[in-house]
């Protein structure tokens, strides 16, 4: 493995962690099996919110791993393209890279994809890539629920991230980006991903999420379960609908969707949503103004192709 380890680094506003893949979008609608052509792309949740987030202006550092291959180098070239700090990312020669496959979708319907991530790189990331230096240089910890199931010490390293971060005093955001065929068991998931939310002071469930995490219906209820383990504040996804907010002072409010006129790839929304409320947040903007933010670059990521590339740079966003 290869890895510069030269710290501290300029002060980051933002440190994520998780996997990113080589990502090949169908350029004809149809079963992925009678495809001929596809279109070369990058993928990952926790990347998108971290290119999201550095188009926006705010320094981001992404720690992973990669293969030492043409998708590990497509990855490392997309994240310098993007003005991601990728220093705490090792080329693994042990491993591959992982890739996807993403079928062309139409009428707002969800794509169907293939996933080629067994075994891959970044499933080995683990507590060694925690760099101490690095995560401290940084003033937010933004985790999901990817990073978390891809493999047992994955999740590790999601968890002692958030314990250490913690401890620092810095500020911790999670996604439960539900991936359930990569757990044991719903039970397993379930208990894994809330001891990370119990960590964090922004909790960011969709609505379905919610309900399967807290076995609560409304999202109040959803948010209750959250505040009352210490968690700061739940922004609740609530597609169509916007989106529903409840803080631990109990300040609370709906904040309806943006409206869109076609929907055309709907893999990226939350990523998105979680790019406008971290970002604002972060500015020193009311919660209220957060979830307004995130409401409409998740309206912006739904109308391109591709998981990160609706996301817009500052000057896009168009707020006074």
């Amino acid at each position: 493995m290869s890895n510069i380890t030269t710290f501290p680094a300029a002060p980051l506003d933002v440190v994520t962690l998780g996997e990113a893949m080589a990502m090949f979008v169908a350029t004809q609608t149809g079963d992925l099996v009678d495809v001929e052509t596809f279109t070369k792309r990058i993928a990952g949740a926790e990347l998108n919110v971290s290119i999201g987030l550095a188009r926006l202006g705010l320094k981001v550092g992404w720690v992973s791993r990669v293969g030492n291959d043409a998708f590990g180098r497509f990855t490392l070239q997309q994240l310098k393209k993007e003005g991601v700090d990728h220093r705490q990312v090792t080329t693994d020669c042990r491993y591959p890279t992982g890739f996807q496959l993403k079928s062309k979708a139409e009428n707002g319907t969800d794509p169907i994809v293939d996933y080629f991530r067994k075994g891959s790189a970044a499933s080995h990331l683990s507590i060694e890539d925690f760099n101490p230096d690095y995560f401290s240089s940084a003033r937010h910890l933004h985790l999901s629920g990817v990073a978390a199931a891809i493999s047992t010490s994955s999740l590790e390293l999601s968890r002692y991230a958030a314990q250490q971060m913690r401890a620092m005093g810095k500020t911790i955001s999670f996604d439960p980006n539900l991936r359930p065929t990569l757990w044991s068991s719903q039970q397993e998931m379930t208990h894994q991903l809330n001891q990370l939310a119990f960590m964090a002071d922004l909790v960011l469930p969709g609505l379905k999420e919610g309900q399967i995490l807290t076995g609560k219906t409304s999202p109040e209820e959803i948010a209750d379960f959250y505040l009352g383990q210490g968690v700061k504040a739940v922004v609740i996804k609530t597609g169509a609908d916007g989106a529903w907010f409840k803080s631990a002072d109990g300040n609370k409010a709906t904040i309806p969707a943006v409206k869109v006129e076609k929907v055309i790839d709907t893999v990226g929304a939350g990523d998105g949503f979680a790019v406008g409320v971290i970002s604002a947040l972060l500015e020193g903007k009311t919660l209220s103004q957060a979830v307004v933010r995130g409401n409409k670059i998740g309206s912006l990521a739904i109308q391109a192709i591709g998981d990160s590339e609706g996301l817009p740079t500052r000057a896009a966003l168009g707020e006074e």
